[in-house]
C-alpha cells in the first residue's frame, strides 16, 4: 500500500493471491529458537513501540468467523467502453443515482466523513491524473467537512456530492488487512531477515529525460557505468544485500514474511509480546507475479485448497517446491518502521472498514466511493486512500479491513462484484460532459 498497500498491494483467498493484496496468517505457536545475535553494524537493534491491541472499529458489523451475507447490487447504466481507456475521463462519466436514495447508514457516513477530512489537504493540492477534477473543485466540500458535526455526516455527503459512474461501472472489490506474524529483533536459526531500503537502490524518473516518458519510472542499481535492474527475490534471498541494506528485524516464518510483503504492511509480534509495526518503504522494481495463478495453472491446488490458508498450507507441506514458486515472484518489498496507524499512498493513516485502494488513473486519491456489491459487508461508503500494484483499471477496488481475526477472515474471502459510484463535487459530471461534447463537435471547451 499497497502506501500501506504498496505497496499498498487482494476474493476468495485465491483471488487475493492473483492480485497484490494478501496477508499472512497466524503462524503456529511454538517455543522460540535460541538467540543467535549477530552484531554486524547493518543490523541495528531496534527499540519497539508500546503494546498495541490492533483493534479496529466494527463499522460494518463483521464477525469472526466471517459469515458471508449476499446482497443484490444496483445495476450500472449500460455503456460502450472505448478500448483500454487511459483514465476515467477517457472511459466516460455517466450521472449516477441520487445520494439521498443510496443505503448509507450513519456509522458508515460518520467514518467516511472522518476519513474524507483527513484526505482533504491532499485532494486540494494533488494533480488528479484521472482527469475528473481540479484541486479547487474539492475546496468547498473540504471547508464544509471541517466544521460538520459527525451526526450530520449523511446530510453532508448528500449536500456536497453527486454520484458518477465511470465507464461501465462494473465493480470488482477484493480485500486486504494488516497481518501479524511472529518475529524477533535478534537473529535466530531459521528466521528470515526483514530488510529496510538498500543503499544502492536508485529510483529513476524517466520523464526527466524525455517528455515521451513522462510519468514512467524505473528502479535499479549502478553496475560500473550502467544502470541495471535491481536484484530479484532469488538473489536477495541468497545474500545479495549483505552490507547494502539494514535489517529491521527477523521473521520466524519465511512464508509468512512473503505474504506480508504482498500485503505491504503489518505487525511483528516479538517474543516478549510487544508489537513492532512495519510498513512499505519501497520495492526492487521487478514485476509482481501472483503465485496463486501459477499454482492453479499447474494443478497444484486440489478442491478446497484454493483459499489463502490452503495455499499457505501447501507451501509449508512442500518447502522446496514452495520456495521455488515464491521465487518466481521477482518483486521484493523493503520495509520501514511505523509508529501509530498504518499509512496509505497519501502518507496518511488508513482505517479498517473505511479505506480502500484504487487506481489513481480512475479515482482521485482521497475521494469517497459507494460500492453496491453482491457482498453485504463490503457494500456502502468507502474512501479511496491507498493504491496497490495489482489494483488497476476503472471500478477496481481493494477494501481495507484493519487488523485481527475478523479482518483476516473477511479480507481473505473478499470477492465482491457489482457497481461502483464515485462521489464527486456537485457540478463535476455536467462540466466533464460539456467538455466532452465540445471536443466531439469541435466547439470551445473549458480546460479541466
Amino acid at each position: 500500500m499497497r502506501g500501506f498497500r504498496g505497496a499498498g498491494l487482494g476474493g476468495v483467498g485465491l483471488a487475493l493471491l492473483l492480485s497484490a493484496c494478501v496477508g499472512g496468517v497466524e503462524p503456529p505457536r511454538s517455543s522460540p529458537a535460541p538467540v543467535d545475535r549477530d552484531t554486524r553494524p547493518d543490523e541495528p537493534v531496534r527499540v519497539h513501540p508500546s503494546r498495541d491491541t490492533g483493534a479496529s472499529p466494527n463499522i460494518r458489523g463483521i464477525q469472526a468467523p466471517a459469515r458471508i451475507v449476499g446482497a443484490v447490487p444496483l445495476l450500472p447504466a449500460p455503456v460502450v467502453l472505448p478500448v483500454e481507456p487511459s483514465n476515467a475521463a477517457a472511459a466516460g462519466v455517466t450521472p449516477g443515482p441520487s445520494l439521498a436514495g443510496l443505503p448509507i447508514d450513519d456509522a458508515q457516513a460518520q467514518a467516511a466523513l472522518a476519513a474524507f477530512v483527513t484526505s482533504c489537504p491532499s485532494l486540494v493540492r494533488r494533480t488528479d491524473t484521472s482527469g475528473l477534477t481540479r484541486g479547487t473543485d474539492w475546496q468547498p466540500a473540504c471547508t464544509a467537512a471541517a466544521s460538520t458535526d459527525r451526526r450530520d455526516a449523511r446530510t453532508f455527503f448528500a449536500q456536497w456530492f453527486e454520484t458518477a459512474q465511470i465507464g461501465d461501472g462494473k465493480a470488482f472489490a477484493t480485500g486486504y488487512y494488516e497481518p501479524e506474524i511472529a518475529g524477533s529483533l535478534d537473529r535466530r536459526d531459521g528466521y528470515a531477515p526483514i530488510y529496510g531500503r538498500p543503499s544502492d537502490l536508485i529510483d529513476v524518473d524517466l520523464g526527466a529525460f524525455s517528455t515521451a516518458l513522462k510519468g514512467k519510472k524505473v528502479r535499479g542499481r549502478v553496475d560500473r557505468s550502467n544502470l541495471v535492474p535491481y536484484y530479484d527475490r532469488t538473489a536477495i534471498e541468497q545474500g545479495a544485500l549483505s552490507g547494502k541494506a539494514p535489517i529491521l528485524a527477523w521473521a520466524r516464518d519465511p512464508i509468512e514474511l512473503f505474504f506480508l510483503q504482498i500485503q505491504g504492511s503489518g505487525r511483528l509480534r516479538l517474543p516478549d509480546g510487544e508489537i513492532l509495526r512495519i510498513g512499505y518503504a519501497t520495492q526492487n522494481g521487478r514485476d509482481y507475479t501472483g503465485i496463486g495463478a501459477l499454482m492453479k495453472s499447474r494443478g497444484l491446488l486440489q478442491p478446497g485448497q484454493t483459499s489463502m490458508q490452503g495455499i499457505v498450507a501447501w507451501l509449508h507441506a512442500h518447502p522446496a517446491e514452495g520456495q521455488a514458486i515464491m521465487r518466481e515472484n521477482k518483486s521484493f518489498v523493503f520495509f520501514r518502521e511505523l509508529e501509530g496507524a498504518p499509512l496509505g499512498a497519501l502518507g496518511l493513516p488508513v482505517t479498517g472498514q473505511v479505506s480502500a485502494a484504487a487506481d489513481v488513473k480512475f479515482v482521485p486519491l482521497g475521494a469517497p466511493v459507494f460500492l453496491s456489491l453482491d457482498r453485504q459487508d463490503a457494500s456502502g461508503l468507502w474512501v479511496a486512500q491507498d493504491t496497490g500494484g495489482a489494483i488497476e483499471g476503472s471500478n477496481r477496488f481493494d477494501t481495507f479491513w484493519g487488523a485481527g481475526a475478523a479482518a483476516e477472515a473477511t479480507a481473505g474471502g473478499m470477492a465482491g462484484r457489482g457497481t461502483a459510484y464515485l462521489l464527486l463535487p456537485i457540478g463535476t459530471v455536467a462540466r466533464l460532459n460539456s467538455q466532452a461534447s465540445g471536443a466531439r463537435y469541435g466547439g470551445p471547451s473549458a480546460q479541466p
